[in-house]
């Protein structure tokens, strides 16, 4: 088997992997200024995608601006989240460098879309291709590929439980307590597929970082909530639109905290209540969409919403767009207010200078923030504990590293640890 890495070697973003000139893996964006695309853009007999954030979807829609038409195979979630990115990006940057494919691009995907559940085995420009649950966001999947010879396991991005944590089904853990500590997301069960294969392409994006035990961060993330308002204060979450947004969103309901709901967030979310099978508790989504109150937009209802004591769970996760910037302003300047970051910041975004500074640029002017900035870790992706122990499944496998900042040392590492394993460079080919 044959790998091509036209993006997301020894980097996070643009994954590409294009599987014996004919099986693409992925294809995705660095949403950098400017974005970054694959070193390449091939023309695959087929596209397998992993799941549906931007890294790994965002420049699919470019496959299809020539005359190849390739069948596109993914879960029905990451199909419709990709669409709704792309519809996004063209919003935003339609016509310019910074996007590229156009409508018609879009269009066509639909025409080429072809869905599949996890554990159902089909075929893809002559390879056996099977999803698996990648614990990660809804309908994220390891993608194994198998082309007579070889049966090669992507990873994709993935999560697992805490080991530390209460183990098994989050839901049958809570009992009739929703606010029972939890051992992994609410939103999607972590992954526990290892199926045989030859040899793994593994994501590292936290290899060097072990995560607070679940329960612990929602703990502190609820009280600290409550205590605000209880002050009279108001929370602004910001929170990426796919995942992020509908975990603290059970979160709050879990533990009975008024929350508004803004951004795209929103129509993800209306998504997912289409796709039950694809969450871990379908009964605890529907209670927590109900629990929340989604914000129109109209007739000033953001400038009325910062005057009441309730989480508002909103976009951009990073401060760098999105409804943020109408509520930032508004809650900045009193002390008993408070933001609470919930994702990783990337290093020149708002997010991260508000973060390192208490000053974060809005809108095009540098604010001073006099509101609380608090940061929780709800990483969806396994961290390094994680990662050995879904490896520990390999150890007879070669192991391939890639999507994180520090893919050459992880992969030192892992040989210091017994493994077989390389860090391939961005455009490089490797036999397996």
């Amino acid at each position: 088997m044959k790998l091509r890495f036209l993006g997301g070697a020894r980097e996070v973003g643009r994954s590409a992997i294009l599987v014996n000139d004919a099986l693409l893996l992925d294809f995705g964006m660095l949403t950098a200024s400017p974005p970054q695309f694959p070193v390449e853009t091939p023309t695959p007999e087929a596209v397998v995608v992993s799941h549906g954030h931007l890294d790994h979807v965002g420049t699919v829609p470019a496959l299809l601006s020539g005359d190849a038409r390739p069948p596109i195979h993914w879960t029905p979630p990451t199909y419709e989240l990709t669409m709704t990115l792309a519809r996004d990006t063209l919003k935003l940057h339609g016509g310019t460098f910074h996007c590229p494919f156009t409508e018609t691009d879009l269009r066509r995907v639909t025409q080429v879309s072809e869905t599949h559940g996890y554990r159902e085995t089909f075929e893809a420009a002559g390879h056996e291709v099977t999803f698996y649950n990648a614990g990660h966001i809804p309908g994220s999947a390891h993608v194994l590929v198998d082309d007579g010879e070889t049966r090669l396991l992507y990873t994709g991005d993935f999560h697992i439980d805490d080991r530390s944590g209460t183990g098994g089904n989050v839901a049958s853990n809570r009992g009739e307590n929703p606010a029972e500590p939890v051992s992994g997301q609410r939103l999607v069960a972590g992954s526990s597929a290892r199926p045989e294969a030859d040899v793994v392409l593994c994501e590292s994006t936290y290899s060097d970082v072990e995560h607070e035990d679940r329960a612990v961060v929602e703990k502190r993330f609820a009280e600290s909530v409550e205590t605000t308002l209880w002050e009279g204060g108001t929370v602004v979450v910001p929170a990426f639109a796919i995942g992020r947004t509908q975990e603290l969103m059970l979160v709050c309901a879990a533990h009975d905290i008024p929350c508004y709901v803004d951004g795209m967030g929103k129509e993800v979310t209306e998504m997912l209540r289409q796709h039950p099978d694809f969450v871990r508790d379908s009964e605890a989504f529907r209670r927590a969409v109900s629990h929340a109150r989604f914000v129109t937009g109209r007739d000033g209802q953001r400038k009325r919403i910062v005057d009441q004591t309730a989480a508002i769970i909103t976009t951009s996760g990073m401060l760098s767009g999105g409804p943020a910037m109408t509520y930032i302003p508004e809650i900045r300047g009193n002390p008993t207010n408070k933001i609470t970051m919930t994702g990783y910041q990337v290093e020149g975004t708002p997010g991260r200078d508000l973060l390192e500074t208490g000053r974060a640029e809005i809108d095009g002017r540098v604010m001073p923030v006099s509101a609380q900035v608090e940061q929780y870790d709800f990483s969806a992706h396994a961290d390094r504990d994680g990662v050995l122990e879904f490896l520990e499944s390999y150890r007879e496998s070669p192991v391939l590293v890639n999507h994180g900042d520090r893919c050459e040392a992880f992969a030192e590492e892992l040989r210091g640890e017994g493994f077989d394993s390389t860090a391939p460079e961005l455009g490089e080919t490797v036999t397996v």
